[in-house]
Order: C-alpha cells, then sequence, then structure tokens
C-alpha cells in the first residue's frame, strides 16, 4: 500500500481512535491476534475508582489509615481496574537515596482464612523463600520487612472473599492481621472481591469502621451502556463502523451479556473476530444474534454450535 493509499485508507477509518487506526491495515490474522491483546477501556464509574485509589497511595502517613474495600459481581472489571492502578502509579523505581521502591504490592487472599497464608501470599510477590516449618511470628516479621524495605505504600489483597471458607475466628484472626499490617505499615489496604466480602468486614465493627466500600454494579440498558460500547467501538480493528451505541443493537448485546462487562468484552471480541472472517469488517445485528462463540448462562459461558 503506498503512502497516497494509506492516508486515503486511515481517513475512513476514522471510527478507530487515531491510536489503534493503523491496526485496520494490518493483515486478517494480525488483526484477529490484536483482538486478544488487554486494551483499556474508560468509564466514569472505574475512572473514580483510579482516583479514589491513587487519593489513597498519596495520604500521608497516620496511625488509622484509611482502607478500601472494592466489590462486584465476579468478571465484572474489578481486576482490570487493579491492574491499571498498577500501571499507571505502581511500577517499580530508585529513588534518590538510589533504594528500590515498589509503590504498590498485590498479593491474593489465601483460599480460606489462614493468618501464615495471608503472609505467604505476600511474600510470594517478593519471590522470598520460606519454610513450611516457620512461623507465623516470623512469616510476619518478614513480611513487614519486604513491605517496608520496598517503601509500599498501598497494599492490595484480591479475592478477600475467600476467607468466608473458614470459621467466623479464623476470618477475625486474618482481618486483624491486615489492620496491624496498616497499623504497622501506616499505607492503606485495599480490599477486592465479590459481593460476600462484605460480610468478611462484619466479623468485627473495628474492621467495618476501616473500610470504605465501592461497588462495581452490573451494567444497565441507558446512555451509560451506550457510550460505553461506542468507547469499544473505538479499539476494535474492523474497517467499517458498527454503530455499536445505535440503541437496537445495544439492546442486543445487553440482552446476551446481562450488563456483566467481562461477558461483553468476550462478546465483542468474538463478534469481530467473525467480521473479520467473514470480510463483514463490521458488526452487524445478525452476527450478535449468531450461536457461534461463548454466551453467558447464569454466570457460566456456555459454547453454543
Amino acid at each position: 500500500m503506498t503512502t497516497t493509499q494509506s492516508t486515503i485508507a486511515q481517513d475512513s477509518w476514522k471510527h478507530v481512535h487515531e491510536q489503534f487506526r493503523h491496526v485496520c491495515g494490518y493483515s486478517d490474522a494480525q488483526r484477529l491476534s490484536f483482538l486478544d491483546e488487554p486494551r483499556w477501556i474508560g468509564y466514569p464509574k472505574a475512572q473514580f475508582i483510579l482516583d479514589t485509589l491513587i487519593g489513597l497511595m498519596n495520604k500521608p502517613k497516620r496511625p488509622r489509615m484509611p482502607n478500601l474495600l472494592l466489590v462486584g459481581d465476579s468478571n465484572n472489571g474489578k481486576t482490570t481496574i487493579i491492574s491499571r492502578f498498577e500501571q499507571l502509579c505502581g511500577s517499580g523505581f530508585i529513588d534518590e537515596e538510589s533504594e528500590a521502591v515498589r509503590p504498590i504490592v498485590v498479593a491474593e487472599s489465601p483460599p480460606n482464612a489462614d493468618e501464615k497464608g495471608l503472609y505467604v501470599s505476600i511474600l510470594s510477590q517478593f519471590w522470598t523463600p520460606f519454610r513450611a516449618s516457620d512461623t507465623v511470628t516470623s512469616l510476619r516479621h518478614t513480611a513487614i520487612t519486604k513491605l517496608r524495605a520496598c517503601k509500599a505504600k498501598v497494599l492490595v489483597i484480591d479475592e478477600l472473599h475467600s476467607l468466608l471458607s473458614g470459621p467466623p475466628a479464623k476470618q477475625r484472626q486474618v482481618m486483624n492481621s491486615i489492620k496491624m499490617l496498616c497499623n504497622e505499615l501506616r499505607i492503606p489496604v485495599v480490599g477486592v472481591g465479590t459481593r460476600d466480602a462484605v460480610r468478611v468486614l462484619h466479623t468485627d465493627p473495628q474492621h467495618a469502621s476501616r473500610f470504605d466500600v465501592v461497588s462495581l454494579s452490573k451494567w444497565e440498558l441507558n446512555e451509560d451502556f451506550q457510550r460505553l460500547l461506542a468507547g469499544f467501538e473505538l479499539v476494535l480493528p474492523l474497517k467499517l463502523k458498527s454503530d455499536l451505541a445505535e440503541p437496537e443493537l445495544a439492546t442486543a448485546m445487553h440482552s446476551i451479556c446481562d450488563g456483566n462487562l467481562g461477558d461483553l468484552n468476550r462478546l465483542l471480541v468474538e463478534c469481530a473476530k467473525k467480521a473479520i472472517s467473514t470480510g463483514t469488517e463490521k458488526i452487524t445485528m445478525e452476527i450478535v444474534q449468531s450461536k457461534q462463540w461463548v454466551r453467558p448462562t447464569k454466570g457460566l459461558r456456555e459454547l453454543q454450535e
């Protein structure tokens, strides 16, 4: 393709964001591969959560640091927001004292309410070896030392709802450990989990009083959902405009994904792949209503023929 042809082609791809417009000129195989790459789609609630997280990160140290619990349905964007937070603010660097800094540490809650498992999960983020025979006290000391040495500003604990698999006494023990880390290091703790994670806070009134809760709800069929679809269209490397935000298409897609962001993303990617492979080059109602991809059914995604 000559320079002139390329310019003319890109002028006809103005429905795609200029950052990704050139991808429309790639081969079908390259565009199909591009669709599987992660990309950030911003929307107001996500930006509010990011701003809140950044605000927590920049709080001056004090005896009682504020904490946050981010909850929402499975596959509805929680992990994506935390990943974006890490991408924006979590890159390691060497400070003016020639010391390595890791501003954000993201660990996963142990699969059950286990204090030892919590410290092991934190230490695994530093590739720190430990022995199965190590005591809780030893693991706690090492975890605090590592977090302090890297000058962590925020500790994120994902899958916090997993603590519900243990007895209430164990849940309180782990939550007390989280409170101790917050107090000792004077950094905010951010919990992430399903809506059941809120029940973990109620094991002790002290825990509930320390955490603000922000929820990621399912998307309703309204103008916000249409704007979200318009944002998705900007990153899909299709040569023709799909007009995803039009009421008929928006309604059809909402009925399939049921307002779940992850399922919507999966649907749009599969629709875009079909549009590329068939040469349609845009997402049509026929493609949306076909059964050639995985459809969500009551929390599961059932593969249709």
